[in-house]
Order: C-alpha cells, then sequence, then structure tokens
C-alpha cells in the first residue's frame, strides 16, 4: 500500500480544489519548484501522469475521500 505524508496529502487535495501548482506553493508555504518536485516524485510513486490521474489514484486507494478531504 502507499502512504503518502501529510504534505503530499495537502498538496493532492489542493490540486482536487482546482489549485495551480503556484497556489499550492502559497497554501503549503514552500516555493513552486519544490511543488513541482514533488508533486513529480509522488505522481512517479503513484503511476500517475498528470494531477488528474494521481487525484483519481488517490480516490481509488481511498488517500482522499470525494469531497477534496484527507482520509482519516
Amino acid at each position: 500500500m502507499l502512504h503518502i505524508t501529510p504534505w503530499e496529502r495537502d498538496a493532492l487535495r489542493l490540486l482536487a480544489d482546482g489549485k495551480a501548482p503556484s497556489e499550492l506553493a502559497a497554501c503549503l508555504g514552500v516555493c513552486q519548484s519544490d511543488v513541482e518536485s514533488g508533486l513529480a516524485r509522488l505522481f512517479d510513486a503513484m503511476g500517475a501522469a498528470s494531477p488528474t490521474e494521481a487525484i483519481a489514484a488517490a480516490l481509488k486507494r481511498g488517500l482522499l475521500i470525494a469531497d477534496g478531504q484527507g482520509a482519516s
């Protein structure tokens, strides 16, 4: 089973809410390049080629719930 960090869960939730990488950076308090590299590693681990695929995979794996909140 894939385990993700709280930062990765927050990033996925923000992506699911329609935020762009620049908005994720502002919300998460990091630079945009950190967001982009973090998402690239996460997408690779999830086997996702896009934010849409990553969100779908996270929902399927129970890492997010449909309303955008992180699973407990």
